[in-house]
């Protein structure tokens, strides 16, 4: 069953990525640069999925959910994301949830957590404003 699940995931993410990607070409100007290459990202990484379960796929049952406290911790601190967008502005929130979100879910190491938000933050920066 897994197998089957992951090739049909796989292909469904290949078609929604083939399908951002040609309605961005209909964008005018570089407005449509961006979600192209979030199309053709999805596409590759659907199209992975699909491949990796032909080729190593088993049929044994997994859990939907390995960590579900974990996953409410996501779950929760996406909502305070949200909800601080406004307040807060855009940048700043998403800094704090690159600082929260991993910390929350179990990695301890600071430093690496800092330098990852903000390396994700100027790449934001430079995506959404220059």
């Amino acid at each position: 069953m897994e197998r089957r699940q992951d090739i049909a995931l796989g292909l469904i993410f290949v078609g929604l990525g083939i399908a951002a990607a040609w309605m961005a070409t209909s964008y005018s100007g570089a407005g449509g640069t961006y979600p192209m290459v979030l199309g053709v990202i999805l596409t590759l990484l659907g199209g992975a999925v699909a491949l990796r379960s032909i080729r190593t796929g088993s049929d044994a049952v997994r859990p939907l959910i390995d960590a579900p406290v974990k996953m409410i911790t996501a779950v929760v601190i996406a909502a305070i994301f949200v909800a601080l967008v406004v307040p807060l502005g855009f940048y700043t929130s998403s800094f704090l949830l690159m600082l929260a979100l991993p910390i929350a879910l179990g990695f301890r190491q600071g430093v690496y957590a800092l330098i990852v938000a903000l390396v994700f933050m100027t790449v934001v920066y430079l995506v959404f404003s220059v």
